[in-house]
């Protein structure tokens, strides 16, 4: 076959390094359009992206040419230098090792799309932790809690 033809669409979920509320209104928008710009420059592209003050959720439409662990590693790591850079935080921002990445049919995008824009309104009600276990559930993926969730400990 002389094409390749895909079509990929990915759920991404990441949390703040302790899931501290460090991502703060004023400055969200701006590492917003700094994660596009290192996803599109990676060749995927950007359907949704939304936070809430300790994560952040979003949709990518796959290039298969480039792993999703690759994608993760630049997204991640580009994204908190440039958030130290700007220095929107007093202290040293980093995101949480790990991360949740969930695919989805084309005929359910348009409701993830929804759910990813109405993540302000939906932590009102629901804690980043039980949104996360919730979603490991629903896609019966097997996992430890402590290990989900790492805290101080070494």
């Amino acid at each position: 076959m002389a094409n390749t033809y895909s079509q990929l669409y990915v759920h991404f979920v990441f949390a703040v390094k302790y899931r501290e509320a460090t991502i703060g209104l004023d400055w969200e928008e701006k590492l917003h359009k700094y994660i596009t710009g290192i996803i599109q420059n990676q060749g995927h592209k950007l359907l949704a992206i939304n936070s809430a003050s300790n994560h952040i959720h979003l949709l990518i439409v796959l290039n298969p040419t480039q792993a999703i662990s690759d994608l993760m590693r630049i997204v991640k790591s580009d994204s908190s230098e440039f958030v130290n850079k700007e220095r929107f935080t007093k202290h040293r921002f980093q995101w949480q090792e790990g991360y949740g990445a969930f695919s989805y049919s084309r005929s359910q995008i348009d409701n993830v799309v929804k759910y990813i824009l109405n993540q302000k309104e939906h932590h009102k009600k629901v804690s980043f932790q039980e949104e996360y276990r919730k979603m490991l559930k629903d896609y019966s993926i097997d996992y430890d809690d402590k290990y989900v969730f790492k805290d101080l400990e070494g």
